[in-house]
């Protein structure tokens, strides 16, 4: 099991804050430093403001050497296709070749509105981001010297360039997440290398796994390597009871009534509880750190309960 760090910085963290803990989980050997991409938060007071995903990743892909870098998940709504595919692709060459993009269609409302970012129905998102992964693969993917066109409902490109390209020889990997039951595992089938079920149980989680795989022995892979599953849960670990639940507290959680997609325990309860995601056939775990200033709870999860994994 690869285990990532996932941070919502729009709950309230500084840039400052996100360093930290990136080239913390760098040091410690964590696979990847995922964020959110939020411009509200959801509680509190969201001091002292959101910070721009890929203006934040472009930073830390200078400031960072080894550790994989993305977004779980860049809104659709926030970026016209064409200039995310550029920004991508310029920090994945930042990076050296390290970055992730999880796309999605977007889904606050009111984080759209506090912004004068247009919010569309949910049907048309869904056809937006489907124009916006043919076009982003369609960009990367085009050789050097030739041009890109796309006519679309909502986006037409006109003989692009295809300007500049990722480091990442197809471009980097896409990851597609969600709970959608019908046109999510198509859109993944199709686009996605890899399928995140994010805050579920472990049964919702196996059974969109089964979906998924339904919708790609329909729709094929065109040759393309199989899809990796992973998963995203809040994650409250702690040497003893006492200190899960001092953890817990603090982050205005309860561990004796945890809510689907919540991990609480010792490293030995949490290996246990996140093998049933290995069996169900994820590979990959995007652990929802809430307090990222809490870099012990990092170093404990790093030594006591990632060995535990491998």
């Amino acid at each position: 099991m690869r285990l990532c760090v996932f941070t919502e910085p729009q709950l309230g963290a500084s840039y400052e804050d996100q360093l930290a803990i990136a080239r913390r989980a760098e040091e410690l050997g964590f696979e990847a430093f995922f964020r959110s991409d939020h411009y509200l938060s959801t509680s509190g007071d969201g001091l002292p403001g959101p910070t721009d995903s890929w203006v934040t990743l472009g930073a830390l892909a200078r400031e960072t050497s080894t550790i994989r870098l993305g977004t779980l998940v860049t809104s659709a709504t926030f970026r016209l296709p064409g200039p995310l595919a550029i920004a991508v692709a310029q920090v994945d060459a930042m990076s050296g070749g390290r970055v992730e993009l999880g796309l999605g269609t977007g889904w606050l409302e009111r984080e759209h509105t506090a912004y004068g970012i247009p919010f569309p129905s949910t049907p048309e998102r869904f056809d937006r981001l489907t124009e916006q992964l043919e076009i982003l693969r369609g960009l990367w993917t085009t050789p050097a010297g030739q041009t890109f066109s796309f006519e679309g409902r909502h986006y037409d490109v006109v003989d692009s360039p295809a300007l500049p390209k990722p480091v990442q020889p197809a471009g980097p990997p896409i990851i597609i997440g969600g709970k959608g039951p019908k046109r999510t595992p198509r859109i993944a089938a199709r686009y996605a290398d890899e399928f995140n079920v994010p805050f579920s149980s472990l049964e919702d989680t196996d059974a969109q796994y089964r979906r998924v795989v339904e919708a790609i022995e329909q729709e094929g892979r065109d040759g393309r390597a199989p899809i990796v599953f992973s998963f995203a849960q809040t994650i409250v670990c702690g040497r003893d009871d006492a200190e899960v639940r001092r953890r817990a507290e603090a982050l205005g959680l309860d561990p004796k009534e945890p809510q689907p997609g919540q991990l609480y325990g010792t490293p030995d309860r949490l290996a246990e509880q996140i093998r049933g995601f290995v069996k169900a056939g994820a590979s990959r775990a995007f652990l929802q750190l809430l307090d990222l200033r809490d870099l012990d709870h990092l170093e404990l999860i790093a030594s006591d309960l990632a060995p535990q994994l491998d």
